[in-house]
């Protein structure tokens, strides 16, 4: 193992906030191979590289000789994290959570090493309380404690309805770390209640309490927002090659040093002098870049896939060229609606080119869909199907569709 000091610059790098740091160094000096924990709720099916953060982080420990317990909360997803929620979040069934989890699962082990992971569901132990253990537990926390939180605290004074079995979601994230003896927890900034209630519930159990470490939110591709499926600038860990390096290549610039601290796999040491070099100006902010497309489409396929991701990238955006691989020919029925248009959000559906209807019209509405040569306004779902014969219509940065 490096020393606890060097282990802790690595570890510290991108983290928002390490509490207490001091004792983390402490467990670190004692040399031994820590517990880290991160606890995920299966509410969806796929991830992307704003959920891949924390797993970043473990991958980082397990690379230091540590061990890491990642916890599918397919008991506490039953409840539904209320973290940044302004209502009540949907509960899903036992089905529905069985299902994510196994995807989630899947895609997680494309960051982590298997042979360092202790993979759990907290239902073994959440499930099987009786209501003795309930009790118990909700007699470790307090009302005010509890509406100290800064979500509840916003729904009570608003007048906004808050369910009392999300009141139990901190206790239970707090009792997975007792029941696994967690060294430090992971999560997101807006999970920092969740993990100090774990240190709070461990002291009064009498444990070493665990070392809770947060990590910023990742923005996406338009730079602005947190990286989201529903605001469509996400990098999904299944994502094809050409279209990680190719969103990739789309971030601001002020973000990469950013993003090569949370979402790639190069070292601690080269990030540092990256991001000193780029400061004074002694580095190239496009060569930086596409070496980071490259590192991230490496991390979930491999070095050639991604080679060929930049050439395509090259061939496609920099020579402005349509290859064959980038177009989707369409033979089915045209959905046609009033006075015989063509309903494009529909039509990209069918010609598998988005996800859904809603997909398709924000990809619209951003200015990302050109029939030809020309861009489609925003709110421009319904177009003559005879501008659509013998042209290319382009679907986002790099999806052409064609009919045939």
């Amino acid at each position: 193992m490096l020393s606890a000091e060097e282990q802790l610059h690595i570890i510290k790098s991108g983290a928002h906030e390490i509490i207490p740091e001091e004792l983390l160094l402490k467990k670190l000096k004692e040399g031994r191979p820590l517990n880290a924990k991160l606890g995920v709720d299966p509410t969806a099916p796929d991830i992307h590289l704003g959920h891949a953060v924390p797993l970043r982080k473990l991958r980082t420990f397990q690379d230091l000789g540590h061990q890491v317990t990642l916890i599918i909360g397919d008991g506490t997803a039953l409840i539904g994290d209320p973290s940044g929620r302004n209502s009540t979040r949907p509960q899903l069934t036992q089905e529905q959570v069985a299902a994510n989890a196994q995807t989630y699962v899947d895609q997680a082990f494309k960051i982590l090493d298997p042979d360092k992971t202790t993979l759990v569901h907290n239902s073994e132990w959440l499930l099987s309380m009786d209501l003795k253990d309930l009790l118990e537990l909700a007699g470790s926390f307090t009302v005010a404690r509890i509406l100290e939180r800064d979500d509840f605290h916003n729904r009570y004074t608003s007048g906004q309805p808050i369910g009392v079995h999300e009141f139990l979601y901190p206790m239970m994230q707090a009792y997975d770390s007792v029941h696994i003896k967690a060294d430090v927890e992971l999560g997101g900034t807006d999970q920092l209640f969740n993990l100090l209630a774990g240190r709070e519930l461990m002291e009064k159990r009498g444990m070493e309490p665990q070392v809770c470490l947060t990590l910023p939110l990742l923005e996406g591709t338009d730079g602005v927002q947190k990286m989201s499926k529903s605001y469509g600038n996400y990098i999904g860990l299944t994502d094809s090659p050409n279209d990680i390096f190719g969103k990739v290549m789309s971030i601001p610039d002020d973000l990469m040093i950013k993003y090569y601290r949370l979402a790639s796999t190069v070292p601690v040491e080269e990030i540092d002098a990256l991001e000193a070099a780029l400061a004074c100006g002694e580095a190239n902010p496009n060569r930086a870049k596409r070496a980071l497309g490259r590192n991230i489409a490496a991390a979930y396929y491999d070095e050639e896939a991604a080679a060929a991701a930049e050439e395509h990238f090259n061939a496609v955006v920099v020579n402005k060229q349509a290859t064959e691989d980038d177009i989707t020919d369409f033979a089915g029925d045209l959905p046609l609606g009033d006075e015989g248009m063509v309903y494009l959000p529909k039509l990209f559906v069918d010609a598998g080119m988005c996800a859904s209807n809603g997909d398709a019209r924000r990809l619209i509405d951003g200015g990302g869909v050109k029939v030809g040569d020309e861009a489609l306004a925003p709110k421009t779902y319904n177009i003559d199907p005879a501008a659509l014969k013998g042209v290319l219509v382009k679907c986002g940065k790099r999806k052409y569709l064609r009919l045939s």
